[in-house]
């Protein structure tokens, strides 16, 4: 069925890249080795410092255990893990859009997640005689969430609903699977949730 140039395609597709998050850190990694780089070449010129030149910044570094308060030794240090977690969390954890995989076929297509809440949304339309500006529909990465404002004597309960929008997601055989949460608000009631 698919190809592993075909599974990397859809992978691509369906993931953000992390551009952003890589030019700032080349950025700061860039300007760091840049100010190094001048402090050294000043430093064997024999001229001043800008800030701090090799010898002061090794002596900074050794007494900084000893010659500065703890807490601003903590804070630095809780600053510079946060930093650390920030960039960690963005090199690890998956960066989705709001797409689905789709079969069609022999075939994966990728769909948007507003095509599918769309889809759903004309669907119950048809199933329960409600207007389309009565249905409200959100696809999230793992989730089908609706909401059905019926009119007045309207009688509509939820589990019915739930089933044919389950069914219907069902036939779009979408990878990572729907799971469906229908509402059904009525005008002089709060929420009544399945």
């Amino acid at each position: 069925m698919s190809s592993p140039a075909f599974r990397r395609v859809l992978r691509r597709e369906s993931h953000s890249p992390r551009t952003v998050a890589m030019i700032i850190a080349v950025v700061l990694m860039i300007l760091v080795l840049t100010y190094l780089g001048t402090e050294i070449v000043l430093y064997l010129l024999a001229q001043p410092a800008l800030l701090l030149g090799p010898a002061a910044q090794a002596g900074f570094l050794i007494g900084l255990p000893t010659e500065r308060p703890g807490w601003i030794i903590i804070l630095a240090g809780v600053v510079l893990a946060i930093i650390g977690f920030v960039f960690l969390f963005l090199a690890l954890a998956p960066g989705r859009l709001s797409k689905h995989q789709m079969q069609f076929g022999e075939r994966a297509v990728l769909v948007d997640n507003g095509v599918i809440a769309a889809s759903v949304a004309q669907h119950l339309s048809e199933e329960t005689g409600l207007s389309r500006e009565d249905i409200t529909v959100g696809v999230s990465h793992r989730t089908v969430d609706v909401t059905l404002r019926p009119g007045l004597g309207i009688p509509l309960d939820a589990a019915p609903l739930k089933s044919i929008v389950q069914t219907e997601v069902d036939s779009y055989e979408l990878t990572p699977t729907l799971k469906p949460r229908v509402r059904v608000v009525r005008p002089k009631q709060n929420e009544d949730e399945q």
